[in-house]
Protein backbone atom coordinates (compact mmCIF):
# COMPACT_ATOMS: atom_id res chain seq x y z
CA UNK A 1 0.00 0.00 0.00
CA UNK A 2 1.11 3.31 -0.79
CA UNK A 3 2.14 5.95 2.02
CA UNK A 4 -0.12 8.85 1.50
CA UNK A 5 1.50 12.66 1.59
CA UNK A 6 -0.02 14.48 5.16
CA UNK A 7 0.57 17.80 3.35
CA UNK A 8 -1.19 17.32 0.53
CA UNK A 9 -3.10 14.23 0.81
CA UNK A 10 -1.70 13.03 -2.83
CA UNK A 11 -2.79 9.81 -3.84
CA UNK A 12 0.38 9.34 -5.87
CA UNK A 13 2.18 8.50 -2.62
CA UNK A 14 5.53 9.04 -1.19
CA UNK A 15 8.65 7.73 -2.05
CA UNK A 16 11.86 6.70 -0.19
CA UNK A 17 14.84 8.44 0.17
CA UNK A 18 18.31 7.20 1.87
CA UNK A 19 21.07 9.25 3.03
CA UNK A 20 20.33 12.74 1.72
CA UNK A 21 22.00 15.65 2.85
CA UNK A 22 19.62 18.31 4.30
CA UNK A 23 20.55 22.13 5.04
CA UNK A 24 18.74 23.57 7.90
CA UNK A 25 18.96 27.38 8.81
CA UNK A 26 18.18 29.48 11.43
CA UNK A 27 18.82 33.75 11.33
CA UNK A 28 22.21 33.74 9.73
CA UNK A 29 23.38 30.71 11.03
CA UNK A 30 23.26 27.56 9.07
CA UNK A 31 24.16 23.83 9.42
CA UNK A 32 24.18 20.28 7.00
CA UNK A 33 22.41 17.10 8.31
CA UNK A 34 23.86 14.09 6.27
CA UNK A 35 22.43 10.71 6.09
CA UNK A 36 19.00 11.29 6.66
CA UNK A 37 16.53 9.13 5.03
CA UNK A 38 12.45 8.84 4.72
CA UNK A 39 9.98 10.02 2.36
CA UNK A 40 9.12 12.52 -0.15
CA UNK A 41 6.42 13.17 -1.75
CA UNK A 42 6.23 13.45 -5.89
CA UNK A 43 3.71 15.85 -5.63
CA UNK A 44 4.25 18.42 -3.39
CA UNK A 45 7.77 17.84 -2.42
CA UNK A 46 7.15 17.40 1.17
CA UNK A 47 9.70 15.23 3.45
CA UNK A 48 8.38 13.05 6.39
CA UNK A 49 11.99 11.50 8.10
CA UNK A 50 11.84 8.11 9.14
CA UNK A 51 12.02 8.11 13.05
CA UNK A 52 15.85 8.31 13.46
CA UNK A 53 16.40 11.06 10.84
CA UNK A 54 13.34 12.76 12.65
CA UNK A 55 15.30 13.17 15.99
CA UNK A 56 18.94 13.86 14.12
CA UNK A 57 17.55 16.53 12.29
CA UNK A 58 15.54 18.04 15.51
CA UNK A 59 18.33 17.77 17.87
CA UNK A 60 20.92 19.88 14.69
CA UNK A 61 18.07 22.50 15.03
CA UNK A 62 18.01 22.63 18.35
CA UNK A 63 21.75 23.12 18.57
CA UNK A 64 21.29 26.09 16.14
CA UNK A 65 18.83 27.94 17.86
CA UNK A 66 21.17 27.52 21.25
CA UNK A 67 24.11 28.90 19.62
CA UNK A 68 22.21 31.61 18.71
CA UNK A 69 20.74 32.34 21.61
CA UNK A 70 24.53 32.33 23.07
CA UNK A 71 25.63 34.62 20.67
CA UNK A 72 23.34 36.96 21.08
CA UNK A 73 24.18 37.13 24.73
CA UNK A 74 27.41 37.77 24.54
CA UNK A 75 26.44 40.04 22.22
CA UNK A 76 24.42 42.06 24.92
CA UNK A 77 26.79 41.12 27.59
CA UNK A 78 29.55 43.06 25.36
CA UNK A 79 27.35 46.03 24.51
CA UNK A 80 26.54 45.95 28.32
CA UNK A 81 30.09 46.17 30.02
CA UNK A 82 31.17 48.55 27.26
CA UNK A 83 28.60 50.88 28.47
CA UNK A 84 29.30 50.42 31.93
CA UNK A 85 25.94 49.19 32.89
CA UNK A 86 25.29 46.40 35.60
CA UNK A 87 22.46 43.69 34.47
CA UNK A 88 19.78 45.55 36.89
CA UNK A 89 20.63 49.00 35.44
CA UNK A 90 20.37 47.15 31.41
CA UNK A 91 16.98 45.99 32.58
CA UNK A 92 15.64 48.85 33.96
CA UNK A 93 16.33 50.83 31.05
CA UNK A 94 14.49 48.72 28.64
CA UNK A 95 11.65 47.89 31.00
CA UNK A 96 12.84 43.91 32.01
CA UNK A 97 12.66 42.46 35.29
CA UNK A 98 15.41 42.13 37.47
CA UNK A 99 17.10 38.88 36.29
CA UNK A 100 16.25 39.60 32.88
CA UNK A 101 19.70 40.28 31.29
CA UNK A 102 21.10 37.80 33.67
CA UNK A 103 18.90 35.61 31.28
CA UNK A 104 19.09 37.11 28.57
CA UNK A 105 23.24 36.70 28.88
CA UNK A 106 23.28 33.36 29.54
CA UNK A 107 20.87 32.55 26.50
CA UNK A 108 18.14 31.05 28.90
CA UNK A 109 15.48 33.59 27.00
CA UNK A 110 15.23 35.40 24.31
CA UNK A 111 15.18 39.04 24.54
CA UNK A 112 12.37 40.99 22.50
CA UNK A 113 14.23 42.68 18.94
CA UNK A 114 13.17 46.26 20.34
CA UNK A 115 16.03 45.12 23.74
CA UNK A 116 18.56 43.82 21.10
CA UNK A 117 17.90 46.86 18.60
CA UNK A 118 18.60 49.12 21.74
CA UNK A 119 21.65 47.64 22.27
CA UNK A 120 23.12 47.71 19.10
CA UNK A 121 21.85 51.07 18.50
CA UNK A 122 23.53 52.24 21.68
CA UNK A 123 27.22 50.33 20.90
CA UNK A 124 27.09 52.00 17.09
CA UNK A 125 25.94 55.56 19.49
CA UNK A 126 26.86 55.28 23.00
CA UNK A 127 26.29 58.84 23.73
CA UNK A 128 22.95 58.35 23.22
CA UNK A 129 22.43 56.60 27.01
CA UNK A 130 22.68 59.89 28.28
CA UNK A 131 19.86 60.96 26.71
CA UNK A 132 18.00 57.68 28.03
CA UNK A 133 19.06 58.14 31.68
CA UNK A 134 18.23 62.02 32.07
CA UNK A 135 14.94 62.09 34.42
CA UNK A 136 11.16 62.30 32.58
CA UNK A 137 10.51 65.19 31.06
CA UNK A 138 8.43 67.03 33.76
CA UNK A 139 4.62 68.78 32.60
CA UNK A 140 3.11 72.05 34.54
CA UNK A 141 1.45 70.29 37.47
CA UNK A 142 4.84 68.83 38.32
CA UNK A 143 4.30 65.10 37.38
CA UNK A 144 6.09 63.14 34.66
CA UNK A 145 5.23 62.58 31.26
CA UNK A 146 3.96 58.67 30.94
CA UNK A 147 3.21 58.17 34.80
CA UNK A 148 0.53 57.42 36.17
CA UNK A 149 -1.98 59.62 38.03
CA UNK A 150 -1.58 59.41 41.74
CA UNK A 151 -4.68 57.52 43.70
CA UNK A 152 -7.16 59.86 45.06
CA UNK A 153 -7.76 59.27 48.85
CA UNK A 154 -11.83 59.68 50.01
CA UNK A 155 -12.19 60.52 53.27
Amino acid sequence: MARTCIHCDSGKGMTRFENETFTLSHGRATAKVAGLSGWRCGTCEEVEFDARSARRYAAAGDRLVMNARREMGQQLRRIRRKLNLTQAEAARLTGGGHNAFSRYERGEVVPMPSVVNLFLLLDKYPELLRDLKKPAARTTRGRSIGRSRPKLKIA
